[in-house]
């Protein structure tokens, strides 16, 4: 092998013989640098040497990146220092090809941790509601697409725009920006202005938050606990339970006001929702093939139990029985794409409104069977699991479980009394 004192001369005049794709030129100062000259012209240094018995050769750089020598002290890339660096982790018996790996492994990683840091909320949000669409129901669906409008968009009811929803400053922030501060600053400024959706919007934001920090691809992002923090916390009002109910002289004029309801889903639907104390998606949900007209059952989705079986009694029946038949909802639409009802809280609200009665929510109908049933004496544990509450005493969670038709017996005598009161 021989060797040439390099210079930048030699270097400049070095060509590949004809004939030879290539030629490799040795230094002469520095043990082990090469100069590789292909056909072509192109040129590089090169490191060849042995590690562990084995023939090394690896590419320093381009000659056009890399200077043959540099000032004393100097930054910039010197092969014959490059060189002797290389020689030096040959002799000590490590390999620079694995030396190299693994500073390209940390480039990487480098890489790759700023392009984590520039992820929004938005860009993981509809990952989030599709990993967990499946198992929310519609209306919990809808409020992870309404909270987190950007807004702007032009009303499907009504005139003007919609506005943009809680959660829509929070879309644009990096998650890695989503502080306890950050956080704060955003519930104090919603707060004043909607507290109830605020409240709603931060439980469904921080369970996206912990969701996050149990997904490889996003945890540690968001920084630690900074939706637990206190100051947080603070700024977040308070739910309050409501407490609005039909009273009993209310329910004369409140089925009378529903009964004008030109929809005759929607008037049945909501009459079904006082006399069977039923959640709404409960029964919005229901389908004939769950509604047994012959030994008077109703087979509802229970979200505590995954379902229950009801009594379907006389006034419930003969309002079902007199509804279309379009497809396979009980409580069906024509108008909504999912082919059943989804918003009866306009004409309810109307109806409400034409009754002189105060303003009554479709829960509230759900909390008002639960309330007239004492009149009664109805047992509560009866009422409860027609309701579909969780067994409050430990008896009623281990010892009893009612029959259909014990849970018939109360059902038609609440319902009975209801209708009672409404003919006075």
């Amino acid at each position: 092998m021989s060797r040439n004192k390099f210079t930048i001369k030699f270097i400049e005049e070095a060509v590949a013989p004809a004939g030879k794709a290539q030629v490799f030129f040795w230094d002469s100062e520095a043990p082990g640098l090469g100069l590789r000259v292909s056909s072509s012209g192109s040129k590089a240094f090169i490191f060849q040497s042995r590690i562990h018995g084995e023939v090394l050769r690896i590419t320093i750089g381009d000659i056009k990146t890399w200077r043959l020598d540099g000032p004393t002290g100097s930054q910039e890339n010197n092969a014959r220092k490059e060189a002797r660096r290389l020689q030096t982790l040959c002799d000590a018996g490590v390999d620079p090809r694995q030396e190299k790996l693994e500073k390209k492994a940390i480039a990487q990683a480098k890489k790759q941790a700023k392009q984590r840091e520039k992820i929004t909320v938005a860009e993981v949000w509809p990952c989030y509601v599709e990993a967990n669409a499946g198992r929310w129901s519609a209306k919990h669906l809808l409020s992870h697409q309404e909270l987190a409008t950007a807004g702007g968009e032009k009303k499907k009811r009504g005139k003007g725009e919609r506005v943009a929803g809680p959660l829509a400053s929070l879309m644009t922030q990096r998650l890695v920006d989503v502080t306890s501060e950050l956080l704060s600053e955003w519930a104090k400024q919603e707060s004043a202005k909607r507290p109830t959706a605020t409240a709603l919007s931060f439980r469904i934001f921080r369970a996206f938050l912990n969701w996050c920090d149990e997904q490889p691809k996003w945890a540690g992002l968001v920084p630690g606990n900074a939706h637990r923090a206190k100051q947080v916390r603070m700024q977040i009002p308070k739910p309050k339970a409501k407490q609005d109910c039909l009273q009993k002289e209310q329910l004369a004029s409140w089925f009378a006001a529903v009964k004008q309801i030109d929809n005759i889903v929607i008037s049945a639907y909501l009459q079904a929702l006082l006399l069977t104390g039923a959640r709404r998606e409960e029964l919005a949900e229901l389908k004939w093939t769950d509604v047994d007209f012959k030994w008077n059952s109703l087979v509802l989705r229970d979200k505590v139990e995954g379902e229950r079986i009801i009594p379907l009694t006389e006034y419930v029946s003969s309002l079902m029985q007199n509804l279309p038949r379009r497809n396979e909802w009980v409580f069906s639409s024509d108008r909504s794409s999912s082919g059943r009802i989804t918003e009866p809280r306009i004409a309810h609200k109307a109806a409400l409104k034409d009754a002189g009665l105060p303003d009554l929510s479709l829960h509230g109908l759900r909390r008002s069977f639960g309330t007239l049933a004492e009149w009664v004496e109805c047992p509560t544990g009866v009422v409860a699991q027609i309701m579909g509450h969780k067994p409050s005493a430990t008896a009623e969670k281990h010892y009893r479980r009612r029959s259909l038709d014990l849970l018939r017996h109360h059902h038609v005598r609440i319902e009975g009394w209801i209708l009672e009161q409404v003919q006075r």
